[in-house]
């Protein structure tokens, strides 16, 4: 309280302004949901077009089976989709599909894939999720392929699904998803890659696409809809055809706004080459940033790591108390500077050379009071508020 904008007022292109007036570059982007910008024309006109005929009808509008189309067109696993409004939507659907087609319990996680019991009962967050729920997720460790083999050691011929992001903070060792593609196959188990965040900024077909391995159902989310609620979940038809047996409904999933802008968006990365250019904007960060952390000698301190448009900022300081100190400095001093950050650059197409060149300048004169803080045993001073306290670890 006192530093950080806690309500948003408005958002233009990279923009963001808080209630009291502040402006801040975004680099959130709504959790990485905004990637051509806030407030994007083209979106903006398409909505506006469905709004004069309807946003809700009684029964499925033809956007529903042009962007379905889009994406099987775009995605290499997608032969037939359903919709959703969230990621925990479509997440959830892949594996009660799963569950239904293999007729098996045990799904084994890795990453984050959403908020209901199957899942968040298998983290620290899981109250209110019975024992017996959580006891049927397993986790297994990304890039180590032993992990995942003693999931399937213990549970033999009861492992239904494994779903993962296929990347996030880190690239996959060079054979791990094939290796958990080829345990999925040899188990009769279903492969689902949550692409939530990596579609459509990796590559327009998703993590998939760029890593050249297939799963059999993936879902999709952020990204979608440039911040409209739209999800989906795709997969091979013979999965996929579980959907009319199982039950996976919701009044908005034909919701047509979000719809008519994804609409715009899958058409524009198809026809605009628009994830090439969010790794260039990417890329320019982090080459701009990476330098700065070692003018000031803090690789031992803070490192980037993941894809150019989704960029994990990693504090490596051993000491918890320290550490914790550190990333409470940086977000204070960021917000200061006017650029909203939280662990991750979500960058978006809106981002030009005049931000870019702000966010490199705010890093400049955080990063150096941070060395100076780390040097002379200052930081407890410098802060303004309590040491942020972590949520859950999910990664």
């Amino acid at each position: 309280m006192g530093i950080s904008p806690l309500y948003i007022e408005k958002a233009k292109g990279p923009y963001v302004w808080d209630i009291d007036g502040n402006k801040y570059i975004d680099l959130v982007n709504s959790l990485a949901s905004v990637t051509l910008g806030y407030e994007d024309k083209q979106v903006n006109r398409a909505v506006r077009k469905q709004l004069k005929k309807g946003v809700s009808f009684s029964l499925p509008g033809i956007l529903e089976a042009e962007v379905a189309e889009l994406l099987v067109g775009m995605i290499p696993c997608a032969e037939k989709v359903r919709f959703g409004k969230n990621g925990t939507d479509a997440t959830s659907a892949a594996i009660r599909l799963s569950r239904a087609y293999t007729n098996k319990r045990i799904i084994a996680v890795c990453g984050y894939h959403g908020w209901q019991d199957w899942y968040i009962g298998s983290t620290t967050r899981n109250k209110g999720v019975p024992n017996e729920v959580s006891e049927l997720t397993k986790t297994f460790v990304f890039n180590d392929i032993d992990s995942l083999q003693s999931i399937f050691n213990a549970h033999p011929n009861d492992v239904a699904a494994v779903i993962l992001e296929p990347m996030n903070a880190s690239y996959p060792k060079p054979g791990f998803l094939e290796d958990v593609r080829d345990l999925t196959k040899s188990n009769d188990a279903i492969l689902i890659f949550d692409e939530t965040i990596t579609g459509f900024r990796y590559a327009p077909g998703g993590a998939q696409e760029l890593l050249g391995v297939i799963p059999d159902l993936a879902t999709f989310g952020k990204g979608m809809a440039n911040g409209f609620p739209l999800s989906a979940v795709v997969g091979k038809a013979e999965i996929m055809n579980e959907m009319e047996e199982i039950f996976f409904s919701g009044t908005f999933g034909g919701e047509l706004l979000s719809l008519a802008a994804a609409k715009v968006v899958l058409s524009r990365i198809k026809s605009e080459k628009i994830t090439e250019k969010l790794s260039e904007i990417g890329h320019s960060l982090r080459r701009e940033v990476d330098s700065i952390i070692t003018k000031y000698e803090l690789q031992k301190v803070l490192s980037l790591t993941g894809h150019d448009t989704w960029i994990f900022l990693n504090w490596n300081i051993q000491d918890e108390a320290l550490r914790a100190q550190a990333k409470t400095y940086f977000m204070q001093e960021m917000f200061q500077q006017g650029v909203l950050i939280l662990a991750t650059h979500n960058v978006s197409l809106a981002l030009g050379e005049r931000e870019i060149k702000k966010i490199v300048a705010a890093y400049d004169s955080v990063l150096e009071g941070l060395s100076e803080a780390l040097l002379d045993a200052s930081l407890t001073t410098k802060i303004r508020v309590e040491p942020l306290k972590p949520l859950f670890k999910i990664r």
